[in-house]
């Protein structure tokens, strides 16, 4: 066992307005299966990035442990078998345990043997979780659930609860988490806060947290009104008790200044206790809703159609080289249709949303997109983002302050918004293809994993904007609690 310590630790980047991490104070313990939390941008990938050397860690950070990063860079060509791979991700380790974690991920021979290049995502992801726990170091995993299928999730969560190793783990999948960490470290907007327990735990001790804020919030702010109105109240009547002290001019009357002078110095004294006591509401005011996520609702305006269905395919056959990989008899989409596709990695999926946007996938038979129709695509890879948000909004004919406001109602962040797109972390990226997206009006919205790198927050955000305006989606998305409430139909698909 060894404890990683974060004592009074600060990271800026370079040339940035803020700083990531500021006074932060922590001790883990390399033992705990411990999930890593938060909304994209508050410094995941970062302290991942901290603690693997990768970027200069500085005064402040104590960490005796060699840590791995993960996902690693491929370590061999395209065309080498996959089991070359795994013997370049983890030199150290023996051939006996790269082959023991592999089959525990369900990898046999006949995976190994393949070229790299003909592995679908999970199956590379699992490839090289395979090495990256059969060597030696402790485990940092960066969203090590992307690419993978509903059944490729479930099999790596559980060789994760299995594990006698302890690990960090980014990842946004709730179900996912739950089933393999013991520890939750969750990145708030006023700091870290670490617990002994899932991280379903700690959400519900969040919001409920949340809750009580809330209502104390609304409680006190009425209260400040009330003190506001009866401070002002009396002030009046303080000074109109000093005015009686002269008399009314002309009226001949000698009031009793000494009786009016202790009323009005006593009503003075009550307004002042009343504006201690507002100040004091204040102030416990502004301590609470720091940490509440709050979410303004997306909009989208997709567009009309009324001419029979937007995409109809009859025999359609995919091809990798001269293989027949996926096979779809029947495909029609009718207007106002959410259609899912679904099934294991290397099914087709991704490679039916691409040649639905009109991309140049090898394949036979008919699909057919009818004359005029609209379509926006948000791909599966995040790559090739270059530029500015206000030179990428120009780039597309895009209403630059449309562009903006989206971003910023993902909480991307507001320096950010000037900065270099290819510097972007994966999280904040993926809120880009997005947000490009919502702006867009088009008839029909091809989705490739919409979710992937978001955090909880954004995924329900985008959730309600589907339920709340209804486009017409074809979409691949992993995330079963997603998927199942925006579904209207879906179609499973299988390798050939």
């Amino acid at each position: 066992m060894s404890q990683i310590r974060f004592q009074q630790f600060s990271f800026r980047y370079p040339g940035a307005d803020e700083a990531v991490f500021q006074d932060l104070t922590l001790c883990l313990d390399t033992d705990w299966k411990l999930a890593l939390a938060g909304r994209n941008g508050r410094g995941k990938t970062t302290l991942l990035r901290l603690l693997s050397g990768d970027l200069p860690g500085g005064a402040g950070l104590s960490c005796p442990v060699l840590c791995r990063y993960f996902p690693a860079p491929a370590g061999a060509g395209a065309d080498e078998p996959a089991m070359e791979h795994l013997r370049r991700a983890a030199p150290e380790a023996e051939e006996w345990t790269l082959l023991r974690e592999a089959a525990a991920l369900g990898l046999g021979q006949s995976v190994l043997d393949r070229p790299w290049s003909t592995l679908s995502g999970g199956e590379r992801t699992r490839c090289l979780l395979a090495a990256l726990f059969a060597g030696d170091g402790y485990p940092l995993l960066d969203e090590p659930t992307d690419h993978l299928d509903r059944e490729g999730r479930a099999l790596v969560a559980r060789y994760l609860q299995r594990t006698r190793q302890g690990f960090l783990l980014v990842s946004h999948d709730q179900a996912f988490l739950d089933a393999c960490t013991d520890h939750t470290l969750a990145l708030n907007q006023t700091g870290a806060e670490l617990i002994h327990g899932s991280f379903s735990a700690w959400l519900e001790e969040k919001q409920a947290r949340d809750r009580g804020e809330l209502a104390q919030n609304e409680a006190l702010r009425g209260e400040i009104g009330r003190l506001q109105q009866a401070a002002r109240r009396t002030a009046h009547w303080s000074d109109q008790v000093e005015k009686r002290k002269y008399g009314v001019k002309n009226s001949g009357l000698r009031p009793d200044r000494g009786y009016l002078g202790h009323k009005s110095a006593k009503m003075m004294k009550r307004a002042k206790h009343l504006e201690q006591r507002q100040e004091t509401a204040i102030a416990e005011k502004s301590a609470l809703l720091r940490d509440v996520e709050r979410d303004d609702p997306l909009t989208l305006s997709p567009l009309p159609w009324s001419g029979g269905p937007l995409l109809e395919g009859r025999e359609l056959s995919l091809h990798h080289d001269a293989d027949v990989f996926c096979q779809i008899p029947f495909l029609r989409l009718e207007p106002g249709e959410r259609l899912r596709l679904d099934g294991p990695n290397g099914c087709g999926k991704s490679s039916l949303l691409r040649l639905a946007a009109g991309e140049p996938v090898p394949h036979t038979g008919v699909l057919r997109r009818p004359s005029g129709l609209v379509i926006s695509y948000v791909p599966q890879e995040i790559g090739g983002l270059r530029g500015t948000p206000e030179e990428l909004a120009r780039e597309l004919g895009l209403d630059r302050t449309q562009l903006m406001t989206v971003l910023r109602k993902l909480h991307f962040p507001r320096p950010l918004l000037r900065g270099e797109l290819s510097q972007l972390s994966a999280g904040q990226a993926k809120k880009v293809l997005l947000a490009v997206s919502l702006c867009q009006r088009a008839h029909l919205y091809l989705w490739d994993e919409p979710l992937n790198y978001l955090d909880l927050w954004s995924r329900l955000q985008l959730r309600e904007l589907v339920l709340a305006f209804r486009p017409t989606l074809l979409f691949v998305e992993h995330d079963e609690a997603f998927a199942q409430a925006v579904a209207t139909r879906t179609l499973s698909l299988s390798p050939r």
